[in-house]
């Protein structure tokens, strides 16, 4: 039988290593959007910290771990949200960062890398080129190569994230379901790993843009699968190659994944912030979207979804919520 990389004790002693700023985030019921959606709905917010979103609690294990060892620099690829995370914890200990990144990654995420202070170099291309950019200066240069997913410290310190989930005094809530983003697989095998340890009985939901579909379709056929192209306003979950040991995992603890269309995705946009005052990224929304299309199969239920990240170019979210068709 497949054996998980996560550790449930591991996990419990992240809590002693991340920065508490990242910790504790609110879990709520969120009544204004219930009667938009037919269920009962809760929030985990992961937005409310330095770096606008859940990575940092990812980040603060693999910084602390490098340190420690006397390492002194760290590369990695992203969208944005890994690479701001991982300028945040490296700055505060000495390490030199690196983030590489495409040209066309939101200008607002690429702005904020900078201003944490890492090295920013962009490639002309998507993600997964900015992957083997950054794997080939790890190797160049001999320094640590962070790799989102792969590298079981980011899912790991996703999965603090269930413990606040499930255990009291911040979880435990009467939730029966809980949605997910799907992208490189960190949040949905760390959640989804606490939670089934947890609390079985409890449904863990991936959910993934129907243009950017590689670790779904992975799933579903439990092989990867890879795409030639990620087309999605959702770019913090727009890869094209699933990391075989990360799919390993996800088919562990995943009841289900499912894709959602744009439409869904802005929509649940602006649906966070008419009724719940949440000013999100795209990915963020994803849980709400999964709602959207499938209202019959949520109906009666407690559903927590968690509020992954609010890195948002300002001009592209006035764009996408001025064109949302209102929720009916």
């Amino acid at each position: 039988m497949q054996q998980t990389r996560l550790d449930t004790a591991r996990i419990r002693a992240a809590r002693r290593v991340i920065d508490p700023v990242f910790l504790n985030t609110p879990l709520y019921r969120c009544e204004a959007l219930e009667p938009l959606l037919g269920c009962a709905v809760s929030v985990k917010l992961e937005t409310a910290n330095p770096v606008r979103s859940f990575k940092g609690r990812g980040t603060e294990l693999v910084a602390s771990a490098l340190a420690g060892r006397g390492e002194r620099a760290v590369v990695c690829a992203s969208a944005g949200n890994l690479g701001q995370a991982l300028a945040w914890s490296g700055r505060g200990r000495g390490l030199a960062v690196t983030v590489v990144a495409s040209r066309f990654a939101t200008a607002a995420k690429l702005d904020r890398i900078r201003a944490l202070g890492a090295r920013l170099e962009l490639v002309d291309g998507d993600h997964e080129l900015a992957r083997d950019r950054a794997a080939a200066i790890a190797r160049s240069d001999g320094i640590r190569l962070v790799e989102d997913s792969l590298d079981v410290e980011t899912c790991e310190g996703a999965a603090t994230i269930g413990l606040e989930l499930v255990e009291p005094p911040y979880g435990a809530a009467p939730f029966d379901t809980v949605l997910v983003a799907l992208g490189g697989g960190a949040l949905a095998t760390g959640v989804g790993h606490v939670v089934k340890a947890l609390a079985p009985g409890v449904e863990v939901i991936c959910v993934q843009p129907l243009g950017a579909p590689a670790l779904t379709l992975s799933w579903r056929q439990r092989g990867v699968v890879t795409t030639e192209s990620a087309e999605t306003i959702a770019d913090g979950v727009a890869g094209r190659r699933p990391i075989p040991a990360v799919l390993d995992d996800l088919l562990l603890v995943a009841d289900d994944a499912v894709l959602v269309r744009e439409e869904s995705i802005v929509t649940g946009m602006r649906m966070l912030l008419d009724h719940a005052g949440l000013v999100v990224e795209p990915s963020a929304a994803l849980g709400v979207a999964a709602i959207l299309e499938d209202r019959a199969r949520f109906a009666g239920r407690h559903v927590v979804t968690v509020v992954c990240g609010s890195n948002v170019d300002v001009d592209a979210y006035r764009g996408w919520i001025g064109a949302g068709a209102a929720p009916s």
